[in-house]
């Protein structure tokens, strides 16, 4: 018997619990997930999802204006994506976000989309090499739960 805890989501901090329900959200839609995935260096995002005909959507989860306000480098993951979101709760000052920007209202159970992102086509070099790396992130974090020794960049000593 699998042990499930109290509360699953006690230890988990405000931009994990908004990218829980996003996950939890674009699977409804089809979409797999992975978190924290690194499309190069320099950047990390919080949610990159891939889609069911191959469409890549990176979302980024913000807890707070200051939150939205220290990130300087999102521009910088428009390039790596098809569409880029927003994820906020519903506390959260919509109006400071880009417009051109989608956006999504989160918890840390769902979420929804209120206003889709453009559409911008990755090249199909990019492309494979977004969903190659999805797919090395997911596995590495697979076998990690297996073998806590395995990390990205390989094997900790015995």
């Amino acid at each position: 018997m699998q042990h499930v805890p109290e509360n699953p989501t006690a230890n988990m901090m405000p931009g994990q619990l908004l990218a829980r329900g996003v996950c939890r959200h674009m699977r409804s839609h089809g979409f797999v997930t992975v978190e924290e995935l690194v499309p190069t260096s320099g950047l990390r995002v919080d949610v990159m999802a891939l889609g069911p005909k191959g469409e890549i959507w990176i979302i980024e989860c913000k807890s707070s204006r200051a939150d939205y306000q220290s990130d300087s480098k999102w521009q910088g993951y428009l390039e790596w994506c098809d569409r880029f979101f927003w994820a906020v709760d519903g506390d959260f000052p919509v109006d400071i976000l880009p417009p051109e920007t989608g956006l999504m209202l989160a918890d840390a159970y769902d979420a929804d989309i209120q206003r889709m992102g453009p559409e911008t086509k990755l090249a199909a070099a990019r492309r494979k090499v977004m969903t190659l790396k999805f797919a090395r992130h997911a596995a590495t974090r697979l076998q990690s739960y297996r073998d806590p020794r395995v990390t990205p960049e390989g094997i900790i000593s015995r």
